[in-house]
């Protein structure tokens, strides 16, 4: 098989790298190692920033997050019992977010590329293998159906996460890696009941840290702070819906609505960074360049930023016989990325539990959140950073 950009993962940004170059009239085939169900399947955030927005509007198919999504002009911060709100759209001049889970972005993808007829090819397991990215010539081999296949192309967009095959082909001596692993994780569940509040209500307290979202009126999202050490298995609905109660103010608990969980898993927190994101005619692109932790939103609005890099830079390659795009896709990046690792890392780093801290902790937490909402500066500078910095 012969293209001209082999895109390694069929995940939101291997599908939304796909759709780019589609429109674009540039060649691509997707290979995803597990099955579309699977991958319609995990269960992730969906805080959209304007430029995510943007580009599913680019790829024709925004029209259903435009029907059913819920675009949010601020959040909550819970502290010392009681809520007080950051207003974005005021702080930031009309800017937004828009709440429309990573399942139905996917979904979307995955419907728009198989009516234009684009290949994907799902369930190649851990055959894939990649292969001269250093020359002119790159190719991907893998094995599908018991059948060797290979893809001689231009490219290689690794869009295949943290344990993709991507970053793991780079060589070793031209990667760095940066890593914070957090001592605690995120114990969420999933349950079909109207949300709380309107807007997202990050909770600090004496107890850990608690989330409130959502994924529709009719379907939400919580969190809470947890060991490490802990298993989902040991947390009934009834014990996260007690422990859930115990983060949040009066008139939160009051209002909670409870019902079964239709999903319940712990993820662990981890802040991640491989430089560069370049390895010759290789690319790396989301989470197989850099892991950020959930608390600011910044995981798939950063993929879509790297997308949106790498699809222009290759639209100038082909259009333009340019390589200037390609040439600095990495230093741009990186720039963007590590600003969204700080962010992420400081919001972190304000609303959570430290084993370490204590009560001492505790206090410089609150009396930072004070200051926070107390000034319009430091309001502003949180706001800016959630509704997404300027490309």
């Amino acid at each position: 098989m012969r293209t001209q950009v082999a895109i390694i993962g069929a995940g939101p940004s291997g599908l939304l790298l796909g759709q780019l170059l589609y429109k674009a009239g540039i060649d691509n085939i997707i290979i995803e190692r597990q099955g579309a169900q699977y991958v319609l399947g995990r269960i992730r955030a969906g805080v959209l920033e304007q430029v995510a927005v943007d580009l599913l509007d680019e790829c024709g198919v925004g029209a259903r997050m435009h029907r059913e999504g819920l675009v949010h002009e601020g959040i909550e911060l819970l502290f010392k019992g009681s809520r007080h709100r950051i207003d974005m759209h005021d702080l930031t001049g009309g800017k937004n977010v828009t709440v429309y889970g990573q399942t139905e972005v996917t979904h979307d993808l995955m419907d728009a590329r198989k009516a234009e007829g684009l290949t994907t090819v799902y369930d190649v397991g851990d055959s894939v293998t990649l292969h001269d990215f250093d020359s002119a010539n790159p190719r991907v081999r893998y094995v599908k159906d018991g059948l060797a296949h290979e893809i001689e192309c231009d490219f290689i967009a690794g869009c295949d996460g943290y344990h993709g095959v991507s970053r793991a082909s780079a060589p070793s001596s031209a990667l760095r890696t940066y890593e914070k692993v957090y001592p605690f994780g995120w114990l969420g569940v999933l349950a079909d009941v109207p949300p709380v509040s309107h807007e997202l209500i990050y909770a600090n307290t004496e107890r850990g840290f608690a989330l409130c979202s959502m994924r529709s009126h009719t379907r939400s999202r919580y969190y809470v702070q947890v060991p490490l050490t802990d298993h989902v298995e040991q947390w009934t609905d009834d014990a996260f819906w007690s422990e859930l109660k115990l983060r949040l103010d009066p008139q939160a608990r009051e209002s909670l609505v409870t019902g079964p969980s239709i999903e319940k898993s712990i993820a662990p927190l981890r802040s991640f960074v491989a430089e560069p994101m370049r390895f010759g005619r290789l690319f790396l692109a989301g989470d197989a360049a850099h892991i950020v932790p959930p608390t600011g939103a910044k995981g798939l609005n950063l993929a879509a930023t790297d997308v949106k890099y790498l699809s222009s830079a290759l639209i100038e390659h082909y259009k333009d016989k340019s390589s200037a795009g390609i040439d600095h896709y990495s230093e741009k990046c990186l720039r963007r990325v590590w600003k969204a690792e700080r962010f992420s890392w400081w919001f972190t780093s304000l609303m959570h539990k430290f084993p370490d801290t204590g009560e001492f902790g505790q206090k410089v937490q609150e009396a930072e959140l004070d200051y926070l909402v107390g000034s319009r500066a430091a309001s502003t500078a949180l706001a800016e950073n959630y509704v997404g910095l300027p490309l």
